[in-house]
Order: C-alpha cells, then sequence, then structure tokens
C-alpha cells in the first residue's frame, strides 16, 4: 500500500532561538591602561589597533544585527578576541587585577533577569549562546520547500546544537560560579536547547526522506528519532530548574511535536508491517500512536494551529488504517492483538548531531595582541609546572611499587588462593570460568546424551521416510509389467525403469549419505563414551567444587585454628584497605594537578617567584606525607601477614596442599591413624594414676610407664604398616589421582576443548538430517506424483484398448452373424472382469483430490474419471514444486475436446501429453516436462566434516 501525502506537509512550525541582550561596556581604556602600567606605553601604542577592533566588535555586539550571516560573524570573532583577552589580561574583582569592567546580560526568555559579573566567563558564555540562537534564526530563514533549502537548514541546526554543546561543556559551569548568573547559559538549558536543535534538524531530515518517497521502514526510524529529540528537551523542561522559567507555548510546542513524530512512526510503522501481513501487530502500533495523539492535544494550550491541524490528519490516517486492519484480522487473519506495552520499542535512527566547535571557535590562529606576551610568567609557569609534575611522577611511582610489591608479596605466600581453597570457594580464572558456564548453559556432557538420541530419532525417521518413495515406485512398476504382460503388444507406453533412473539415482545417492551418515554417528557416539569420563568435571555446578581444596585438621591439642584463620583474613582485609587508600591518592594527585593554575598570580605577582612556588608547591605535602605513611603501614602489615601465613601453613600442611591434593580416602586413612594412637594412649594411661604423689614413683612404676611406651610404640608401627599396605593396595586398584590446581585448570580446559569438538559434530549431524528430511520430502512428493500419473494414463490405456477390442467384435458380427446381442454384453462383461481382476480393490477417494468443486465429466463417458488404482485415501497437499502455467489439475470445468482413440491425445481438461509417448515430440507452447523430471528445490545435502555426500 503507498503512503500517502505526508502529515507533516503544514507542520513545518519551528522554534529559533532569540539572542541575549547586553549593556554597553566600554573594553578600550582599562584594558590600554593595564597594558601602558603593565608592560609600557609603547606596546600600549603598538597594540591600538587591536585594542580598537575589540571595541568596536563589543559596539557592534550591542547593536541589532543588519543580517543574520554578518551576525553569525561577528560573534565567532568576538568569542575568539575573548579568548586572547582572557589569557592576557587578568579581568576580575581582585585589586591587582582588571577590576573595572563589569558584563551586564539578559535573559533571552525572561528580559527582566539580568545578570553582572567582573570576569570575562560570564561574557563567554552569553556570546556563545548567541552564537546558536544566530544559527536557529539561520534554519528557519530557509526555505524548507526545496531539497536545498531543507539540507541548508539541518546544517544550521546542526551548528547551533553543536555552539549549545560547546557552552555546556566549555563555559555554562564557569559562568554559573560568578555572584549573579542568569538560567539561560546554564547547564540543563544549554542541553535542552542542543536537543531542541537536534530534533529540527532531524525533523529537516525526514521531511527531506518523505520528498524522496523512502520505504515505510526508514521513514520510521527517522521519524522516531525526530520524536526522541523532542521528548528529551520535554523531559528537560519539565524539570527543575527549567520547569517554571519557559512560556507555556514553548512547552506545548516541545510536547505536541513528540506525541505527533511518535503517531507518525506508528503510522509508518504500520505501512510497514501491513505489507508483511503482520495485522495484529499492525493494529498494536496503530492504537498507541492514536492514544499518545489523544494524550496530548490534552495540553495543546497555546501551540501553533498547523501542529494541531497536523495532529488531526494524522490521526484520522491512523484511524483509517486501524479500521482496515481491524476488518481484515477479524475476517482473514484471526490474530491475537498483543498489548502495547508488550511491543518492543520502534526502531530509530539518528542521521544528524552536533557538530564539533573546537575548530570553528579555536583562536589560537589569531594574531590580535600577538605581541603582548608576558614572557617572564610563562618561563615561571612553565618552571612551575616541571616542579609539579615531578612531584606528581615521583609519588606516583611509590604508589605503584606499592601495588606491586603488595601483589608479589601474597603470590609467594599463596594468598587469598589458599584461604579461599580452605573456605571451599576456590575460584578459576575468568576467562576458563565463562567457557565452563557456557557450557553448562548449553547442557553440558549430560546434554550431549539427549542430543545423541535426537541424531538417532532423525535418522531412523529419515531411513523410514526414504523406504516410502521405494516402495511407491516399486509397486508401480509391478503393475506396468503385469499390465505389459497381460495385453502384449498393445500395451505400448514405455517401461517404468526406463522413466525412474533419475529418482532412483537419487534415492540410491539419499541411501548412501544416509549410511555414511550412519557411521558417523557411530564415531560420535563412540567419541562420547571415551570422553565423558574426562568431560563429567563440566557437570559440577558449581565448577569450583572440582578443585581441590584445604582440608581442615580433624583434631588439635590448643583448637586455635579459626582464629589463626580469622587473624590472617582480618590482616588481608586490611591490606585491602591500604590498596584502595593508595587508588584514591593516586586521583587525588591528578586533581589537583588539573586544578592548579597559578598564572593569574604569576601575572600579578611582584615578588620573587620563588616564594610563590615554594607556597604553592606546599599544598603537595600533605599528600606526600599520606603516601609515605601508605607504604609503611604496607610494609609492617606485609610482615605480620607472612608471620600469619607461617602459622596457616603448619597448622594445615599448607605446603603438601601446594605440592598435590590427596584423594579422600588417603586422607581418611591418615586420621584413622592418628585416632588409633590417641585412643591406645588414653586406654594405656588409664592404667595408672597420675593423681599418686611424686614420690610414689618407685620402679614398678616406671617400667610400668616403659611398658606403656612399648605398647604404644608398637601399636603405632602396627598401624603405620597397615597404612602403607593400604597404601599401595588402594593404589594400584583404584589408581589414585593426585591433581593440582594447575592440572585441575588443565583437565578442565582439555575437557572443554573436547565438549566444543563433540558439540559442533553433533550439531553438524542434526543439521545434515534436517536438510535431507526435506529432500526426501521432496523427492518423495515426485514419486507419488509419478504414480499418480502413471495410474492416470494406465486407466486411459485400458479404456482405450477396450475399445479397440469391442470394435474388432463389432466387425466379426457383422460379417459372421453369429454373435447375438446377449453373446455380445457377456463377452464384454468378461472383458470388463478381466480388467477389474488386474484391479482387485479400487480404494473410494482418489489420491489428489485438486481443489475444483467438482471433477468435470469425459465426453463418451457416463461417469467421471475413476479412482486411480493404488490410491491411497489420504488428500497429500499438491506439489510445491509445480509452479507457473496451468496446472494438469483444473480448478474448473472446461470444454472437452472429443476423444481420441490415438494414445497421448489429452484424456481430462488440462491434459498437455504425449508425457510418456516418445513417438510425439512435444509441441511448441506445451507444458513443461511431468513435474517428477523437474529437479526438485532440495538438493542432495552436501555436508563437511562427518557427514560428507559421497
Amino acid at each position: 500500500m503507498a503512503a500517502p501525502s505526508s502529515s507533516l506537509a503544514t507542520a513545518n512550525v519551528m522554534l529559533a532561538i532569540y539572542e541575549k541582550k547586553t549593556v554597553t561596556v566600554d573594553l578600550y581604556r582599562p584594558l590600554r591602561q593595564y597594558i601602558a602600567f603593565t608592560y609600557s606605553e609603547r606596546e600600549a601604542q603598538n597594540l591600538e589597533d587591536d585594542l580598537l577592533a575589540l571595541k568596536q566588535m563589543r559596539s557592534d555586539l550591542e547593536r541589532p544585527a543588519d543580517s543574520l550571516p554578518a551576525r553569525r560573524d561577528l560573534i565567532q570573532s568576538y568569542f575568539k578576541a575573548l579568548c586572547l583577552v582572557e589569557s592576557r589580561f587578568p579581568i576580575s574583582p581582585d585589586r591587582d587585577h582588571i577590576n573595572s569592567i563589569t558584563f551586564t546580560w539578559h535573559d533571552a526568555f525572561k528580559q527582566k533577569q539580568k545578570a553582572a559579573q567582573q570576569n570575562i566567563h560570564l561574557e563567554k558564555a552569553a556570546v556563545l549562546f548567541n552564537l546558536g540562537a544566530v544559527y536557529s534564526q539561520l534554519g528557519l530563514s530557509y526555505d524548507r520547500s526545496s531539497v536545498d533549502g531543507r539540507r541548508q537548514a539541518v546544517q544550521a541546526f546542526i551548528t547551533a546544537a553543536g555552539a549549545f554543546a560547546f557552552l555546556r561543556d566549555n563555559a555554562a559551569m564557569k559562568a554559573s560560579i560568578g555572584s549573579s548568573t542568569t538560567l539561560d547559559v546554564s547547564v540543563e538549558c544549554s542541553g535542552m536547547l542542543e536537543r531542541l536543535m537536534l530534533a529540527q534538524a532531524q525533523e529537516c531530515v525526514f521531511e527531506n526522506t518523505i520528498a524522496k518517497g523512502s520505504t515505510p521502514m526508514v521513514c520510521t526510524k527517522i521519524a522516531r528519532q525526530v520524536g526522541l529529540y523532542y521528548e528529551e528537551a520535554f523531559a528537560a523542561l519539565n524539570v527543575a530548574p527549567l520547569s517554571q522559567h519557559f512560556d507555556r507555548t514553548w512547552i506545548s510546542h516541545v510536547q505536541l511535536k513528540a506525541a505527533l513524530f511518535y503517531g507518525e512512526a506508528c503510522y509508518r510503522y504500520g505501512l510497514e508491517l501491513h505489507q508483511k501481513e503482520e495485522i495484529a501487530e499492525e493494529i498494536a502500533r496503530l492504537k498507541s500512536g492514536i492514544s499518545a495523539l489523544s494524550e496530548a492535544k490534552k495540553s495543546s494550550k497555546g501551540a501553533a494551529a498547523q501542529i494541531l491541524e497536523a495532529i488531526t490528519k494524522l490521526e484520522t490516517n491512523l484511524n483509517r488504517n486501524l479500521e482496515r486492519a481491524v476488518k481484515e484480522n477479524d475476517r482473514v487473519y484471526l490474530m491475537r492483538v498483543p498489548s502495547p506495552s508488550t511491543l518492543p520499542p520502534i526502531p530509530a535512527f539518528s542521521m544528524v548531531k552536533s557538530m564539533p566547535m573546537n575548530e570553528v571557535l579555536d583562536a589560537s590562529k589569531e594574531r590580535m595582541f600577538s605581541s603582548l606576551v608576558p614572557d617572564s610568567s610563562a618561563k615561571a609557569l612553565s618552571r612551575y609546572t616541571e616542579m609539579v609534575d615531578d612531584i606528581i611522577r615521583t609519588q606516583a611511582e611509590k604508589l605503584q611499587q606499592g601495588s606491586e610489591l603488595a601483589r608479589v608479596r601474597l603470590k609467594e605466600m599463596d594468598l587469598p588462593d589458599s584461604i579461599l581453597a580452605l573456605e571451599g570457594n576456590a575460584t578459576l580464572p575468568t576467562d576458563l570460568k565463562e567457557d565452563v558456564e557456557a557450557v553448562q548453559i548449553c547442557g553440558g556432557p549430560a546434554g550431549l546424551e539427549t542430543e545423541l538420541r535426537q541424531l538417532m530419532d532423525l535418522r531412523r525417521v529419515n531411513q523410514e521416510l526414504l523406504l516410502q518413495p521405494e516402495e511407491l515406485l516399486q509397486k508401480e512398476a509391478r503393475e506396468d509389467a503385469q499390465f505389459r504382460s497381460q495385453f502384449g503388444t498393445r500395451w505400448t507406453r514405455p517401461q517404468s525403469s526406463t522413466l525412474t533412473k533419475n529418482l532412483q539415482d537419487r534415492l540410491n545417492r539419499f541411501a548412501a549419505n544416509l549410511k555414511q551418515a550412519s557411521e558417523s554417528d557411530a564415531r560420535i557416539e563412540r567419541s562420547v563414551k571415551e570422553h565423558m569420563p574426562l568431560m563429567s568435571i563440566l557437570d559440577c555446578r558449581p565448577i569450583e567444587s572440582a578443585l581441590p581444596t584445604l582440608a581442615r585438621p580433624i583434631m588439635s591439642l590448643d583448637a586455635n585454628e579459626d582464629a589463626i584463620v580469622g587473624a590472617l583474613k582480618q590482616s588481608l582485609r586490611q591490606l585491602e584497605t591500604l590498596g584502595a587508600q593508595r587508588a584514591g591518592l593516586e586521583d587525588m594527585l591528578k586533581e589537583m594537578k588539573r586544578k592548579d593554575d597559578i598564572l593569574p598570580k604569576l601575572m600579578t605577582s611582584t615578588g620573587s617567584y620563588e616564594d610563590l612556588f615554594r607556597k604553592e608547591i606546599a599544598k603537595y605535602d600533605n599528600i606526600c606525607e599520606d603516601i609515605a605513611q601508605n607504604i609503611e603501614a604496607q610494609e609492617q602489615l606485609l610482615l605480620q601477614i607472612q608471620a600469619q601465613n607461617d602459622e596457616f601453613a603448619a597448622i594445615f600442611n599448607l605446603e603438601d596442599y601446594k605440592a598435590c591434593t590427596v584423594s579422600s580416602e588417603l586422607q581418611q586413612m591418615v586420621v584413622e591413624k592418628d585416632l588409633l594412637f590417641i585412643w591406645y594412649f588414653r586406654d594405656c594411661c588409664q592404667q595408672f594414676s597420675f593423681r599418686d604423689m611424686p614420690n610414689a614413683w618407685t620402679g614398678t612404676t616406671c617400667l610400668l610407664l616403659a611398658d606403656v611406651a612399648k605398647l604404644i610404640h608398637n601399636r603405632v608401627n602396627m598401624v603405620h604398616s597397615h597404612g602403607s599396605r593400604m597404601n599401595k593396595t588402594r593404589a594400584s586398584s583404584h589408581q589414585l589421582m593426585f591433581a593440582s590446581r594447575e592440572k585441575s585448570y588443565k583437565q578442565i580446559a582439555a575437557a572443554i576443548a573436547k565438549f566444543r569438538e563433540i558439540k559442533e559434530n553433533v550439531n553438524e549431524g542434526l543439521k545434515f538430517y534436517v536438510t535431507l528430511q526435506d529432500a526426501i520430502t521432496n523427492i518423495k512428493q515426485q514419486c507419488s506424483d509419478f504414480v499418480m500419473t502413471r495410474n492416470i494414463q494406465c486407466r486411459e490405456m485400458i479404456e482405450d484398448v477396450q475399445r479397440q477390442m469391442a470394435g474388432l467384435s463389432f466387425q466379426d458380427s457383422k460379417n459372421n452373424g453369429a454373435y447375438s446381442y446377449q453373446t455380445q454384453r457377456a463377452a464384454s462383461q468378461q472383458q470388463t472382469d478381466a480388467v477389474n481382476m488386474t484391479n482387485p480393490s479400487r480404494p473410494q477417494a482418489p489420491y489428489y483430490q485438486p481443489p475444483a468443486p467438482e471433477q468435470p465429466t469425459m465426453p463418451g463417458y457416463p461417469h467421471s474419471l475413476p479412482p486411480p488404482y493404488g490410491s491411497s485415501t489420504q488428500q497429500p497437499p499438491p506439489p510445491p514444486y509445480i509452479v507457473g502455467g496451468p496446472s494438469p489439475y483444473p480448478q474448473q470445468a472446461q470444454q472437452q475436446p472429443p476423444p481420441s482413440h490415438e494414445y497421448g491425445q489429452p484424456a481430462y481438461p488440462g491434459w498437455r501429453g504425449p508425457y510418456y509417448n516418445n513417438a510425439h515430440a512435444q509441441q511448441p507452447g506445451s507444458l513443461p516436462r511431468p513435474p517428477y523430471t523437474v529437479p526438485g528445490p532440495y538438493p542432495p545435502p552436501h555436508q563437511s566434516g562427518y557427514y560428507k555426500q559421497q
């Protein structure tokens, strides 16, 4: 559906920004006096022309402009001059500065409000604001009814947006620091005006797009971006501090434009959806656009009549398309209309952006006041900058060295990895962990078995599907051979084997592909079984549970393990805090360097520069002291952590953990030996009372203790001997693995690589079987059509043969008079029975039912054509490969030509044979060859890797 003319033809009302007004300021006399006093009278005379030029530009700025281009050039030149003045003349309320100049500017939107400051920042901000305002007026001055005019307007609006963006980023903040300021040069207002100018530039692009007749989707994206820009401007106007500063007509204008272009985007998007027949979403989009327009019209007070007219026209178009879409959906599509809140955002594309103004406003090449260079101040500033840079470089190196030292020392002590291993919180490298998560998301190794079953099911389906066309062709060939033997030379049609060679070849190729695929499947299955022990580690959730852990001692004499671990963790937290402090100190250094500007002080200083340098450098002493204290505290803390870690390693046997992780069975065996030792010692000691007095220790007591010690020694040796035999036996039977963390990482990486390899092979197999199934389905349809066509021809030939035989019988009866009417009828009945014997069972429904309401009857035949031999009662869909030209299965009954006894003539309406009669060449203008000789739309699948066609 072609899009009607744009509803925005009369909605090209746009906004221009008025300039700020100022009062007269004399720059000539104060600046000349400063030059004469600071430098010399001669220097002031040499710069007389520059001072007069600056005075003239300021005077021209105070008067209305004769033309917009001239006004634009004046503002840009004056801003560059202000940049030169700022770097050479210190204008401020300070006593030693130029304090007799006061810049006064009125608010552009509320003329009664004004600001006055004794610095150049307000002057620069106001000039930038006026530059953006002039460019906005230039954009409205162009004739936007032409393509060139719209392009010029776009350029003007994006330049205005660039001016407001430059104001926001470079001058607005400085201007707001003064004693008084106006809201129009604030950061918030300049940002809002930038969005407004971009919206109007994008709107001009949209008008050009409509004029060129672009597609609905292109128009949709551009219109939606226009609406987004207006929505951003409207959002800024609705919040403080701008909410009470602008006139209501401004807010209504921006709000209506935002709603208008949202509705326009919905309208254009609806056209695109209608072409794609996505009626449900079209209805939802149209309703959303109508709702937005209706809501915006409630706040239309003070808006331009052209915008209201455009909204009304657009609303009419939306309602018309909505009514059409609803009718079509109710009658044809019957789709459920989604809620507008569930729809994805309308796509948008911005064709404009704010123009960078750095080059336009660059004053580096200007020659004004070029001779006025305070050499001493420049050299002093350069020297001071070098001193500051040296301090910052030295302190930054100390901070970096402290952080690197802490990292290396912790690495040597295997911290905090050993603490994490003790708590069961060992971590993987980030890239390895992401790979494991990706594997687990797609099912992991356990999911491969499910995919293998899917692979086998698809192979079985393809094999069963491939048998069906083969059986059809074989059945048809047997019937053809039966009739050929029955009728002899009268059966003149070609043999089935000569016609089905191409089909048989394709079926054989498919069978070979299936055989090769089965072998590939077997290799994949074997690979899964072989590598499942390796890949099973990927099923651990979380994967960190598969890493070696550090076990706590089962028993302890003083039970101080928790205290040691807690103290070590506390020290690590303190070390982390020191590292965060170093990062903050480094940022503080950079911020101090950025804000350290002593140029005004240098230019006004009358004493020694060295004194000023010492005073200014002293402000870095505190942060340097903080850095030294941080480094010293870290040194002490690292020594404390070293001692705590040594104690931790001794208790938890950390050296053994670093080397390898013992299997759970061996750990349990060691625990059992320790417990046996303690139990034996306790039992033996209970045989002697330690409450006796010291003088009670006799020779008998000593002998008893010796027996106890000997018993304990024998028991312990027995346990150790038994444990050694257990170690060897279990190591030989269970093949215990000693896996370090690095080995675990390598094992996980190898498992991921093998999983991806098998996964890729399985996906390739699934893709192969799906593609092959489509191809087999296609050739099955071709075989079915071939069999159906042969059955129709078979009936025609049988009837033709019967007519020939009936004609011969009539001639014999006429010449001899030997046959009576009953005899002829009996003979005819016998022939019919013979034919029926060749077709013992006929289904009631034809194999293929055309879409016509009724099968046309043949002239000369009392009834419609009988169903084909061996047809199925099901009705498959029409062959997808028959495209173009008249169908061999007519849709309506046509006038049938008289039947002919010559084989190959039309047997039913639409027949354009001869398909099988080789004696008759195809006539020009006839239909293409029968469907089963047309190459199918699905070529034999060509796969790579495991699945390659033979």
